[in-house]
């Protein structure tokens, strides 16, 4: 293996000079600048329908297998909390702790789009019970809607020219 420097353990001395070395190489390297924010005409339309229908964005710029991959990942993963009977966070404001967790639980389920409204409007209303299948199905409904996050991003980077 050729690295380009030398690394020993030994008293650390040989160590800290390859770092310092190393740091200063990375300092004198040329700096990317920062890429303009492409137009929203671009790509709100696409992200819009990305965070209502799961795998919306990738069908409308004829990614169908993409799209189809990233709806089923995302309907199932919501299926799956609703079959545990997880619960659905609602917004609450007490001490940082408990804003964080049910503020971002509730983005979280929010994510979904449709399937989180639709559960919704339909009078889907889980207790908070304690259990396993109870808390893990909790925790699906909130990575639907993190998955979701992720298939918003990819689609914006596809609808921009970032990613083929």
């Amino acid at each position: 293996m050729n690295a380009p420097f030398h690394v020993s353990y030994q008293h650390g001395t040989t160590y800290r000079r390859a770092t310092a070395a190393r740091l200063e190489e990375m300092s004198k390297a040329p700096k990317k600048k920062k890429e303009p924010m492409p137009p929203i005409r671009l790509w709100g339309h696409v992200v819009a329908l990305a965070w209502i229908i799961p795998g919306g964005g990738h069908f409308l710029q004829k990614r169908n297998g993409r799209g189809a991959i990233l709806a089923g990942a995302v309907t199932l993963t919501f299926l799956l909390g609703i079959f545990m009977r997880g619960t659905m966070f609602e917004p609450k404001t007490a001490d940082l702790l408990t804003t964080i967790i049910h503020v971002g639980g509730f983005l979280g389920d929010a994510a979904s789009g449709i399937l989180y409204f639709l559960a919704t409007w339909l009078g889907y209303d889980q207790i908070d019970l304690s259990g396993l299948s109870h808390d893990y199905g909790t925790k699906f409904l909130v990575a639907a809607g993190l998955m979701n996050v992720l298939a918003m991003v990819d689609a914006f980077e596809i609808a921009v020219g970032r990613k083929t």
